[in-house]
This record gives structure tokens, sequence and C-alpha cells, in this order.
């Protein structure tokens, strides 16, 4: 049973743990949440504490009211998933997209590293390095993101399916632990606006030059050694949401 803390506002506690559900999968677009008299009963908190956490969902697109059945899930064409959400959605959910979502791998093959992906990976300029691209999809066939995943090329011997452009169902993260007994253990995330390349125009059916939202990913391993990096470019209003304490500063 869920349980308040006193770390942060009540409300933003149960706002907090629905966003969770909704980003791994557990509550999809379409879902009945709970109503607010069944959050204070489950929570244990006042009614005004629960109506406004569900405000807050609200507030941030990721649920709508509707009028004779309640507040209900709403994340079609507006929730991002970053790739700190995805390695949460697998570890507790076995599934790396939400429901409806799927993704197909572009390309899978050995190229040579570009400086900033050589200098990610800890390996030299132009050595080989394994690349993946993949495009994720709604369920009705409408581009979301586009990415590019770079590995050392070092790894081709023990992780095979890396140049295969099936779907690695546990996710590439997941797969690589199995195949090595290297965990990744910290995820590294960065933001930036920016403007869709042709290739990115052409796989976001946008113009170029759109705006879009650009990321890269650092997976890191217990050494400190980057397993996985990756860039990604999402389309305009597709949030990411992240939670984090404000500690004073002395």
């Amino acid at each position: 049973m869920p349980t308040i803390e006193r770390a942060e506002p009540p409300y933003l506690q149960v706002a907090g743990h629905i966003r969770e559900q909704i980003k791994a999968g557990a509550l999809k677009d379409g879902d009945l949440v709970p109503s607010a008299r069944e959050i204070a009963r489950t929570w244990g908190v006042a009614l005004a504490t629960a109506t406004k956490a569900l405000a807050t969902l609200r507030s941030e697109g990721l649920t709508r009211a509707v009028s004779g059945v309640g507040t209900v899930v709403q994340t079609k064409g507006a929730l991002h998933h970053s790739a700190r959400d995805r390695s949460i959605a697998i570890h507790r959910t076995g599934k790396i997209y939400p429901p409806g979502h799927y993704a197909r791998i572009r390309t899978a093959a050995l190229s040579p590293a570009p400086d900033l992906v050589a200098d990610a990976l800890g390996i030299q300029e132009g050595a080989p390095a394994i690349r993946r691209q993949r495009t994720t999809y709604t369920a009705d066939d409408t581009p979301v993101s586009t990415s590019v995943s770079w590995f050392d090329g070092a790894l081709a011997a023990s992780c095979p399916l890396l140049l295969s452009t099936e779907r690695i169902v546990q996710g590439t993260a997941r797969y690589v632990e199995e195949q090595t007994g290297r965990l990744a253990v910290m995820t590294y995330v960065q933001h930036a606006a920016g403007f869709a390349t042709e290739d990115e125009a052409a796989e976001l059916r946008v113009p170029v030059g759109s705006a879009v939202l650009v990321s890269r990913n650092r997976f890191v391993d217990s050494e400190g050694s980057v397993l996985e990096y990756g860039e990604s470019t999402a389309l305009p209003d597709h949030w990411v949401f992240y939670e984090y304490a404000n500690e004073e500063v002395k």
C-alpha cells in the first residue's frame, strides 16, 4: 500500500506516483485514474489533497476529466519516453515501450566512430563502433521520436544482436548486461531545443528545420565506463517529466 513521506507535499507525492505508473505503462491512454475519494482513502490524505494531485496531472497534460466517467489518462502524442523512462519501464513491466508504441530498427552496423561518439565511449575517433538507428511510433503509425545508439565495436563478438535490425525485446542495456555482466548503474541525460536535420525530418515526417527536442544519453557501468551512448530527436509537445528534491545550498 502506498504511504505518504514528508520529504515533499503529499499532493506531489500522489501525483508523482500516478505519473510514474503512466510513464511505465501500468496506466495507459484512456485508462481510468483513481478518483479523489479513492486516493484519499488509499493514501490516507485529505480530499482536498487528492483533488490537488489530480489537478496537477491535468495541468501537465497527462490526464483529462471526462463527464460522467472521471479522470482518464491522456498520453497519446503527449508523452516522450526518454532513455531513463525506458530503463524504468523495462525493470517495472518487462516492456521497453508503453502500450501501443513500437519501434523499427532502421539500421544496425559497424561504423567509424565520430569525434563526439568516440569521446563518450572512450575509443579512438574513427574506430569501429556499433550504430543502431531506430524510430518509435504510436499505435496509429505516427512517428514520435527517432534515435541512434552507439556501442564500442568490441562488443560485436559478445553481443551479436546489436548488429541485427531485429528489435531487442529486453532493451539494449539489459541485453549487454546479460551478455557481458556489465550493468548500467547510472543514466545521464541532456536535453536541448534544436532543429530537425534532413534525416531526422524524413523519419519524423516534418519539414527540415522543424523545432525538435534533442537528447543525449549515456548509460554508465559500475566502473564509470559508458556502455551505450545515444542521441534522440522528438517532436514538439511530447513532454519529458523529471522529479527531484531541492536541497538548500549551505
